[in-house]
């Protein structure tokens, strides 16, 4: 019954994901004895996060082949709302589990989101998520390429979610947030022919090369 109202939840606040929200990324290194402790307390402040006033998606994952990588993401309707949500326990207690369990600095972004398409999204979707760092003045036209293509992905089979970032205060950098059916319909995207403005940018104007290491594969865990 637990988990039928916390997917009641989430699935209600997907409803309201729209452009114009405040989205915070924060990913955290956590040493190996503290893994379990972190799963818990992030599991919680996820589940905290989506019942707070403001709140339109908080979820947690860790990295698929490094469990220890974990990262919350998270969409407010303003600002206020975020800094407001700092105040709970659920927060201190990350706060606290921080303090005495990671093994490198947390990094925090805060996006600008660009572009946006999303459909239903099932509880066992997949979930890849893409940083991008592009070489100074190809920013606008990397943007422009993505935008061309959002009517492409409207009808990509399989593509359940797609999100352009921007990181607040460094231009160059991009966060493109992706969700799948599963692995099939991942690897079908990447072939499709309206892709390959976008493939061919990653392969030549971006600062460091392969692009394919700016990938995350997440694994979602706890309210879901």
């Amino acid at each position: 019954m637990k988990i039928r109202r916390i997917w009641e939840i989430a699935f209600s606040r997907f409803l309201r994901v729209k452009k114009g929200q405040t989205i915070v990324l924060t990913q955290y290194h956590v040493k190996t004895s503290y893994q379990d402790e972190f799963l818990e307390v992030l599991d919680r402040y996820a589940f905290s996060s989506l019942q707070a006033t403001g709140n339109a998606m908080a979820e947690a994952y860790y990295e698929r082949g490094d469990s220890c990588i974990m990262w919350m993401i998270e969409r407010w309707s303003s600002s206020a709302f975020y800094k407001e949500n700092k105040r709970t326990t659920a927060t201190k207690a990350v706060g606290a589990l921080v303090e005495i369990g990671m093994a490198g600095p947390v990094e925090t972004f805060f996006l600008q989101e660009l572009e946006l398409f999303s459909r239903e999204i099932s509880r066992d979707a997949l979930t890849i998520m893409l940083f991008v760092d592009v070489k100074a003045g190809t920013e606008e036209h990397f943007k422009s390429i993505n935008r061309n293509l959002m009517p492409a992905l409207q009808k990509s089979p399989g593509l359940l979610l797609f999100q352009l970032n921007q990181v607040v205060n460094h231009k160059t950098q991009f966060v493109i947030y992706k969700k799948f059916n599963n692995w099939d319909t991942f690897q079908y995207h990447l072939k499709e022919p309206a892709l390959d403005p976008v493939m061919k940018f990653l392969q030549t104007s971006i600062k460091e090369y392969p692009f394919e290491n700016g990938y995350h594969h997440l694994i979602q865990f706890g309210q879901l």
